[in-house]
């Protein structure tokens, strides 16, 4: 403990990028805390965002109050920190009989921060609510940050040999990372040993297939195996091609269409931009094989554009543009009930900024207990009666049949 409150007396200032408490011994209390500097009041704190299921808490804290937190936490609550500075960098692992072992690096040519640096002042500020983030004129810290080269981004054009991101795929750099942010946020559901199973439907080009494995396997050191599944031949082809040049042992892609794949079940799948009924079919996969975690991207909701009607609606659905809209988010609200109704915990998020693309809902889905049939189900019977539609994920996973 004492080696953790060293670090902690020199990581806890204004030049603080994150800490990251994972790894939880109790899922009911909190399954991952992020902890950043703010300023409030032109005064120095630290924000703790406590994740717990769904729910996501804030609490501010002094710099000695949230040192003392952070020992108590990795005490008694997570397994594992992860802490980013601009003078120290470090890992902090608890083993399951309580031994904490602390491993850090001090940057080169780091110092102490000065004083009136600790008290927040002469800082460039943004303000996000009431209090405000830190910003220091230093380049955004990602999970695969900037400037330094990464084999994969760099063989696909995102990156320049030197670890510069290329003038025109910044957008594209920005997307893979908050795509890891969203698998970060589920690692804990992930198991713990042996190998994680992952598919990939729809892969296309698979920036972020090959980002998943860099991070999971890479980074994260878990033992994986993914595949990638797409339709078109010459993308599966080169995708190979890079993933054996890179090393890359236990990624490799196949030619196929998602509905009559027979692999082997996965631990997570994913489907990003999948159109229309492909995305139906990656879920339906994924159900039956009991997968934990669930990630879904849908793209070009057709079905119930055809057919949704109602009366009390009319004047709405007379335009097109709005009932196409109103089709694609009911058809996305269909598919989180069934799932939820599957015995997942469900979360639609903003997966890129609508700027970018209209297709931008990530479908977020944790298994956590068995099917749960009353309320979901009746609430989905409900709705379908309502709009007087029939939606494919629904036959393809009969609530009768489970």
């Amino acid at each position: 403990m004492e080696e953790l409150q060293k670090v902690l007396e020199t990581a806890l200032d204004e030049k603080l990028d994150r800490i990251i408490l994972s790894n939880t011994r109790d899922a009911s209390v909190s399954t991952k805390s992020r902890i950043r500097p703010v300023l409030i009041g032109g005064e120095l704190k630290f924000q703790e965002t406590r994740y717990q299921g769904t729910k996501v808490f804030h609490e501010n804290f002094s710099r000695e109050e949230m040192a003392e937190r952070i020992l108590k936490e990795m005490q008694e609550l997570y397994r594992q920190g992860e802490i980013s500075g601009g003078t120290i960098d470090a890992t902090v692992l608890v083993s399951k009989k309580g031994k904490m072992t602390v491993k850090a690096r001090r940057h080169a040519g780091a110092a102490e921060a000065p004083d009136n640096a600790k008290k927040g002042q002469g800082s460039n500020v943004e303000t996000v609510g009431n209090a405000k983030t830190l910003d220091h004129n230093r380049v955004k810290t990602y999970l695969l940050p900037e400037g330094e080269p990464i084999d994969f981004l760099v063989r696909l054009g995102v990156q320049t040999p030197d670890g510069r991101i290329t003038k025109n795929r910044y957008d594209k750099f920005r997307q893979i990372n908050r795509y890891l942010e969203f698998i970060e946020d589920v690692l804990e559901e992930l198991p713990k040993e042996g190998t994680i199973h992952v598919v990939d439907f729809g892969c296309g080009k698979s920036y972020l297939t090959f980002a998943a494995y860099y991070f999971l396997h890479v980074k994260q050191g878990r033992d994986l195996a993914v595949t990638g599944l797409d339709l078109k031949e010459d993308v599966i082809r080169n995708c190979n091609a890079l993933a054996r040049e890179l090393g890359y042992d236990g990624l490799h892609f196949e030619q196929g269409d998602i509905s009559a794949y027979k692999g082997e079940k996965a631990d997570v799948v994913i489907s990003l931009h999948a159109c229309d009924l492909a995305t139906d079919y990656a879920l339906e996969k994924a159900v039956k094989w009991g997968a934990k975690v669930i990630m879904a991207v849908p793209c070009c909701q057709h079905e119930l554009n055809r057919q949704i009607k109602n009366d009390v609606l009319r004047p709405a659905l007379k335009y097109g543009i709005i009932k196409e809209r109103m089709a694609a988010l009911l058809t996305d609200a269909v598919r989180a009930e069934i799932l939820e109704r599957e015995g997942y915990d469900v979360q639609i998020l903003e997966f890129i900024d609508m700027e970018h693309t209209p297709k931008n809902l990530l479908i977020r889905a944790v298994k956590r207990s068995k099917m749960r049939r009353s309320s979901a189900a009746r609430s989905l019977r409900g709705m379908e009666e309502f709009l007087q539609i029939s939606p494919t994920l629904e036959r393809l996973l009969p609530e009768e049949q489970r």
